[in-house]
């Protein structure tokens, strides 16, 4: 069985070079994410969960698309497409259209959000309309940080930055405005680890230089949210959030409401219409005669 051969372990993004997309497309990182565990996609199926943290730990930009995956990852295209489905339905990923609202370019980007935090449709909504929701209080204050759980496990990764309980509480706040400028998880790892001098004599002030030193720059802001539209896993049709319950429309759902718009006219509204505008018809006769 192909899940068997993909399990959650076998999944940390640097493993295997995955292709990115063109420059604007790929995999775009859903916002206000909790920090990453073991257990984050323990709720989903093993097929799901494994090719979710698959995603989970590939860059921004990364080809997410299915025939990509398909050509990395133990499954058929197939069932690609049904597993991606069911992250949709679960909430952990939506399909869309972006236009960027100062871009001048009446261009509409495709875009895959992704979030290894699963979002319900009230959160996907707001999302679209170009706010960015609040977690819960209880959910969305760990007792600690991101910066400070990074900087703990820093030593998994390269033994020889193992930092302190007090190292990470000193240094927390330098990786915070890291996380703050839109830098990821995995992109702060390799800026700490990459090309490290042998040995390492004083891992807290190394990582405090290169914290202050590599500083990415501010991004820009943009001045009004950007335009964003979902569109159906199924057909891929385009639609409000609110017409689109776990990212399937109406009609890929069986629904077969007729809307009021398209409802037949009865006979009599037909013949009293049709008469009103032979009257209208008459009298512009009229009046050009008269002229």
């Amino acid at each position: 069985m192909a899940d068997a051969k993909l399990s959650p372990a076998f999944l940390p993004a640097h493993a295997l070079p995955h292709p990115m997309a063109n420059p604007g497309y790929g995999k775009r990182t859903a916002p206000d994410q909790l920090p990453r565990t073991a257990h984050d996609f323990a709720h989903l199926p093993p097929r799901e969960a494994a090719i979710a943290a698959y995603i989970d730990r590939l860059p921004e930009g990364a080809d997410i698309s299915v025939k990509t995956l398909a050509k990395t990852l133990p499954y058929g295209q197939c069932a690609l497409r049904t597993a991606l489905n069911n992250l949709q339905r679960t909430g952990h990923l939506r399909r869309g259209r972006e236009h960027l609202a100062d871009s001048k370019s009446p261009r509409w980007i495709t875009r895959t959000w992704f979030t290894r935090t699963a979002r319900d449709d009230d959160w996907w909504a707001t999302f679209t309309r170009g706010d960015v929701p609040e977690e819960p209080p209880e959910r969305a204050r760990p007792t600690r940080t991101r910066a400070h759980i990074l900087l703990a496990a820093l030593g998994r990764t390269a033994p020889a930055l193992s930092l302190s309980q007090a190292d990470c509480v000193t240094l927390a706040p330098l990786l915070t405005e890291w996380f703050a400028r839109g830098a990821t998880d995995d992109g702060v790892v390799r800026a700490l680890t990459d090309g490290l001098p042998t040995p390492v004599h004083h891992p807290a002030s190394l990582v405090r230089a290169r914290l202050t030193s590599k500083l990415p720059p501010e991004p820009v802001r943009e001045t009004r949210p950007p335009l964003r539209v979902l569109e159906c896993a199924k057909c891929g049709g385009p639609g409000r959030p609110e017409a689109l319950p776990g990212g399937i429309c109406g009609a890929c759902r069986g629904e077969r409401a007729l809307s009021r718009d398209h409802a037949p006219l009865q006979a009599s509204a037909v013949h009293t219409r049709a008469a009103e505008i032979r009257a209208a018809m008459d009298q512009r006769r009229h009046e050009r005669t008269l002229a």
